[in-house]
């Protein structure tokens, strides 16, 4: 059974759970600790700290660069989902290196204003450490204080989406592509604490969101452009 390791809001690890789902394949959940990677470190073999990773059997799959998608390919490949068609090698990548880092870079700092909420007492002082080594003491709560400039900045970044899904009902075709779960993923983690919705000035993509959350690779036949 292929086991999915994670923490349960990281928007990378939202991408490669709503795959698995999508594709009905039965798999494993693996929560880790927030600020604790040693099960990651101890199943990669002391090669790799982050998350998610996939163990398929004796296959432990990771990423291989902040740019890579050998999870969500590897997956693709193994249960037949054809997430990469070769028609748009390219634009996809283009595509998920902006929700990675533009749309990411936003949706993140939204969504750990409230990770107080989410983060086991017992693990929030190595969480904590952890954001403040990277982002600076204090980050949590100056990213509460830009809070309506946050939400303003992503509702402008996510323009081009409603422009694209005002002509089909997914961003680059009549079916879901990786870069449908990828852009998934990163609205996930934004709306992961349950403080945020969508905004209503982008009907289109709310309806997509909402088609992309409960899509089964099975209804893929039932689909039209």
């Amino acid at each position: 059974m292929i086991e999915l390791f994670q923490l349960p809001w990281s928007p990378y690890c939202l991408v490669i759970h709503r795959i698995l789902q999508y594709s009905g394949t039965r798999f494993k959940v693996v929560d880790i600790p927030a600020g604790n990677r040693d099960l990651i470190w101890k199943i990669t073999r002391e090669r790799y700290y982050k998350v998610p990773v996939v163990r398929d059997g004796d296959n432990v799959i990771f990423e291989t660069d902040e740019n890579s998608q050998v999870i969500a390919k590897y997956l693709d490949q193994k249960l037949g989902l054809d997430l990469f068609p070769p028609q748009w090698e390219g634009v996809q990548t283009l595509l998920w290196r902006y929700f990675e880092n533009d749309v990411e870079s936003i949706t993140f700092k939204l969504n750990d204003i409230f990770s107080r909420n989410m983060v086991p007492e017992k693990h929030w002082l190595a969480h904590l450490r952890h954001k403040e080594r990277r982002f600076g003491v204090g980050c949590i709560e100056t990213w509460k204080k830009q809070q309506p400039e946050l939400l303003k900045q992503l509702q402008e970044l996510l323009i081009p989406c409603e422009q694209m899904l005002a002509t089909r009902p997914f961003l680059l075709d009549s079916r879901p592509l990786f870069v449908d779960f990828d852009l998934w993923g990163m609205l996930a983690n934004f709306l992961y604490s349950g403080e945020y919705q969508l905004s209503k000035q982008q009907p289109y993509l709310r309806e997509w969101h909402k088609r992309m959350s409960s899509l089964a690779f099975v209804d893929r036949e039932k689909l039209h452009p």
